[in-house]
């Protein structure tokens, strides 16, 4: 609660409206899983982060961080996760509690960069009703990035500043690293469609790393941010 002798003026600054303060906005990615020669193992993290401060800083919505810990379908090996009900009570929940307690927190943006924690999807109502918050999740950025650790990732790794320009022409190396594209992930590719369709479109088209692209796919996915923070500004309280 605020002090009595304080009144913070909620107004100032650039904020969308007063009860923009009401809002957190939250970054999901993954810390711990390869991204091929040229991009580090936390590429989604950086990715989710650099989306969540910077829609934070256009709308005023509180900038709550990053989740520490991420999930991935078991026939997916690219590195270290841990199960989609452990993250959602063990990192995520934790979260979202104090949010609320410590900034009154009434609704949460989560910035998902990591197509591997989808499954959470299903524990988020219940997890906002035992809160007391109204929670939604944008994946925009992985709906149109293209293949894992592709060109689409890279060329944003390029205008972030993660990717390794110097190391490019070793993505063309599937062999020594099978997850870019995930065209190497014999298993993955037969069990799920979408995962195959997209190792295809690498295999028949390549991998390029391009500036204009990257900024072209942050720019898109902030606006899809932002008018998410937008609906839940106009909507009611939970």
């Amino acid at each position: 609660m605020e002090p009595e002798n304080i009144k913070l003026n909620y107004n100032s600054g650039n904020v969308l409206s007063a009860t923009i303060h009401r809002i957190g906005i939250l970054a999901l990615g993954s810390h711990l899983e390869n991204h091929g020669p040229a991009l580090p193992i936390d590429t989604d993290a950086k990715i989710s982060s650099y989306l969540a401060l910077k829609a934070s800083n256009r709308t005023g919505a509180k900038f709550l961080g990053i989740v520490y810990a991420a999930t991935e379908h078991p026939y997916i090996r690219h590195g270290i996760h841990i199960k989609p009900r452990e993250l959602v009570d063990k990192h995520l929940k934790p979260i979202l509690e104090c949010a609320k307690r410590s900034l009154q927190i009434q609704k949460v943006l989560i910035v998902n960069g990591h197509g591997g924690n989808m499954p959470i999807k299903k524990y988020l109502d219940k997890v906002a009703e035992e809160i007391g918050i109204k929670i939604k999740l944008n994946n925009r950025i992985i709906e149109i990035e293209g293949p894992h650790a592709g060109s689409g990732e890279l060329s944003i790794g390029l205008v972030l500043g993660i990717a390794d320009p110097k190391r490019l022409q070793e993505c063309q190396n599937i062999e020594k690293y099978p997850e870019i594209g995930m065209i190497g992930f014999k298993e993955a590719r037969e069990r799920d469609k979408k995962i195959d369709e997209a190792a295809r479109q690498l295999e028949n088209e390549g991998i390029s790393a391009d500036p204009t692209l990257g900024r072209s796919l942050l720019e898109e996915a902030l606006k899809s941010i932002i008018e998410d923070i937008k609906k839940l500004d106009e909507s009611p309280p939970p």
